[in-house]
């Protein structure tokens, strides 16, 4: 990790995390002043469509109806990291083999510990695989990859490894697809990766920019997370989002702002850092945040964690509330299906001991809804 070690942080989505940096990036956002969104009608009921024991962090629907999962196992627990959802039950997908990885086993064929997975505009079901045995590990040798699946033939068809745009105590978190590239955060050591989906090769840029970089507290339910030794917890770049023409890319760190920038500066390899950082744009002051989405019209949405609401914010930087409901307990990675259905899990992440400054708070179980939001799915 490059940046200073001036405070060790972790978390359930990462282990070692630095909060310093240096930026050309506006730092007027630091304080925990998110914008106060206007109210929105209901758009539609919520609906709890599955339950289970365990935290889950994403799920995706194909437009067959097929649900898939992703379990994080911060700790390396037994048990499928990726898994579809059959009659309400996790089978492990695309195998059982591909889930059974074991500490001090060969990494290649195994999701060691899978943190995103997404159904991409190829129709090919993404997998980002971080590589870390458990929280706060290092990277092992191999073991960081993007893994594509074939929903068809429910065949792995592509990997791609990722140590070569990786840091020692790097966590690769999340991914956008668009064209031939494909966008991933670093929330280990702060960075965007911008890589090319046909070669395989990559660069890290914005790294330990200010936009990347997590400069304010985590919150959920009211309360800073923290962790069992009293830190606070920050997750440096995480969300992301491609615009449906290709043209802005938005992120941010788990505990806000959201940045946008024009993806022709990111792919543009001769832009020195400096200027690549002048052309970042702070677009809006969101709420820590679990995850994000965005439709065919170009609206995000945001699972705020603190306030369990969830966010719409149109291109325009104008924002509703679509629904705020004490059941939404750390919304994590949102989805919309082809029949206008925005799918939240619900991971209740920040009742974990780890976040929960050492005390177990967890209830199970946890539940995965979905809210008629009416709008039309933006594959990246």
């Amino acid at each position: 990790m490059n940046a200073p070690r001036q405070t060790l942080l972790k978390s359930i989505l990462l282990g070692l995390l630095l909060s310093a940096c240096t930026s050309n990036t506006s730092t007027s956002m630091e304080r925990n002043t998110e914008q106060t969104p206007a109210a929105h009608p209901t758009v539609g009921p919520l609906e709890a469509v599955y339950q289970g024991p365990t935290p889950w962090v994403g799920i995706v629907v194909s437009d067959a109806g097929r649900a898939f999962v992703l379990y994080p196992r911060p700790a390396g627990e037994a048990g499928p990291r990726i898994a579809e959802l059959r009659n309400g039950q996790p089978e492990p997908y695309p195998s059982a083999a591909w889930n059974d990885w074991q500490p001090g086993a060969p990494t290649a064929g195994k999701f060691v510990r899978a943190n995103s997975l997404r159904i991409g505009p190829d129709g090919l079901l993404w997998v980002v695989d971080t590589g870390t045995a458990q929280m706060g590990g290092p990277v092992l040798p191999g073991g960081p990859k993007l893994v594509a699946i074939d929903l068809q033939t429910n065949q792995v068809v592509r990997t791609l490894p990722l140590t070569d745009v990786l840091k020692p105590n790097s966590f690769v978190d999340d991914l956008r697809l668009a064209g031939n590239t494909i966008y991933l955060t670093d929330a280990g050591v702060p960075a965007l990766i911008v890589l090319d989906k046909q070669t395989g090769r990559g660069r890290r840029v914005l790294e330990n920019d200010a936009s990347t970089t997590a400069r304010r507290p985590l919150y959920a339910e009211g309360t800073a997370l923290t962790t069992p030794a009293g830190q606070p917890v920050r997750v440096h770049a995480d969300q992301l989002e491609v615009s449906p023409d290709g043209r802005l890319l938005y992120f941010q760190t788990a505990s806000g702002p959201l940045y946008r920038i024009e993806t022709r500066y990111l792919l543009n390899p001769q832009l020195p850092a400096a200027e690549l950082s002048r052309h970042v744009q702070l677009f809006f002051d969101t709420p820590s945040t679990g995850g994000t989405a965005i439709d065919a019209a170009g609206n995000l949405y945001v699972a705020d964690a603190n306030h369990q609401r969830i966010l719409k914010i149109t291109p325009d930087a104008q924002a509703t509330t679509l629904l705020e409901d004490k059941h939404l307990l750390w919304p994590d990675a949102l989805w919309i299906d082809n029949h206008g259905n925005l799918w939240i899990p619900a991971a209740q992440l920040n009742r974990l001991a780890r976040l929960h400054g050492g005390v177990d708070a967890f209830q199970p179980p946890v539940f995965i809804y979905k809210l008629p939001i009416g709008a039309e799915p933006f594959r990246s």
